[in-house]
């Protein structure tokens, strides 16, 4: 398994572990995700997920190679995104704690996610641009949504990447951390967050 799920009840954290390939996802993988964050939407216990990439990095996004093997990433009109859970609407939050890089389909994930509390060594970029691969799991719709439209063209068209100092200048995180220290404080916030009476949350 490359996705684990630890509960603290109320806090999911869902971790994507796969170092040798620093976190890419593939099609497996991203089915992995997809499954922990239904799992999490229907435990009644859980109010708040908390997304982290182990090993210092966040997700590298699509692993390419996996393609070619045919483990890749799979894009359809209906049902899961090809990074897996970037297609649901849940009803409860989820924060994303970010750690190196969060670049391409790994950008788009971090997106999706509610907030971003982001580590000081932290990359958002869209990387894909170099590899000729386009943004397919709603990243030119959420980023802008973020960021405002012209940081976002600036993003997509130049594939340039944005630091933590930047990226929460630009709103693209909400929080800036010492490094190693995501996890722990996406925690402590969901936490936070979760303190909160849920159905008004919810709802807002």
């Amino acid at each position: 398994m490359v996705v684990l799920i630890e509960k603290n009840y109320p806090v999911y954290t869902i971790i994507i572990s796969n170092p040798e390939v620093k976190n890419a996802i593939d099609g497996p993988t991203a089915q992995e995700l997809s499954s922990a964050f239904k799992e999490f939407e229907n435990d009644e216990k859980a109010l708040v997920a908390v997304l982290w990439g182990a090993n210092g990095t966040f997700c590298s996004g699509a692993n390419l190679k996996a393609i070619s093997e045919g483990r890749g990433n799979k894009v359809e009109k209906k049902g899961d995104g090809p990074m897996g859970p970037t297609r649901m609407r849940l009803n409860k939050p989820v924060i994303a704690a970010v750690a190196g890089y969060a670049v391409a389909g790994g950008l788009e994930l971090a997106l999706w996610c509610d907030l971003r509390v982001v580590e000081k060594n932290a990359v958002f970029g869209v990387f894909c641009r170099r590899f000729g691969v386009p943004l397919v799991d709603g990243g030119t719709v959420r980023l802008p949504r973020l960021i405002s439209l012209s940081r976002a063209m600036d993003m997509i068209l130049t594939g340039r990447p944005i630091d933590a100092e930047e990226a929460l200048e630009w709103g693209l995180a909400n929080r800036v951390v010492d490094d190693g220290q995501s996890r722990i404080e996406a925690e402590k916030l969901a936490r936070e967050i979760a303190a909160f009476p849920q159905t008004c949350m919810r709802n807002d």
